[in-house]
């Protein structure tokens, strides 16, 4: 069974590049239930799959050097933009595919943490339309 260590993952938000900031990266995906029980179901419950749903998930390293994380996610507050993950920052392929679509960005924590902590920012941003994974 093939194993895999994440050494280089690949994230784009915004057609920028920002795996150099990015320390985690998660894409979780799921349907919404619908059930769909009647009484020729013989007491067992039957379900549907409805509306789908994503979001993506981040830990970065802040940096609010000119050019740099903050200044390219302030100015996003609010807005619809694509984003791009893989697994590795190799070329997409069937060994690597990438998942791509649209998310909001809908927060922004530019000050997080404590005394003492490494300057970071985890945020969740919910999906817009439809996610597509690709091998090219």
């Amino acid at each position: 069974m093939p194993k895999m260590v994440l050494l280089a993952q690949y994230v784009s938000i915004n057609g920028v590049d920002l795996s150099d900031s990015t320390r985690k990266a998660e894409l979780s995906t799921e349907v919404e239930e619908k059930e769909v029980t009647n009484y020729a179901s013989l007491g067992w419950k039957e379900l549907l799959g409805g509306l789908k749903s994503a979001e993506l998930g981040l830990e970065f390293l802040q940096d609010v050097a000119a050019t740099k994380l903050d200044s390219i996610m302030w100015p996003l507050l609010g807005t619809v933009v694509p984003f791009e993950v893989r697994l590795s920052n190799a070329t997409a392929g069937v060994s690597n595919p990438k998942y791509t679509g649209s998310i909001l960005i809908n927060g922004w924590n530019p000050i997080e943490g404590s005394v003492g902590d490494e300057a970071s920012v985890s945020v969740g941003y919910p999906t817009s339309g439809a996610v597509v994974r690709a091998t090219s």
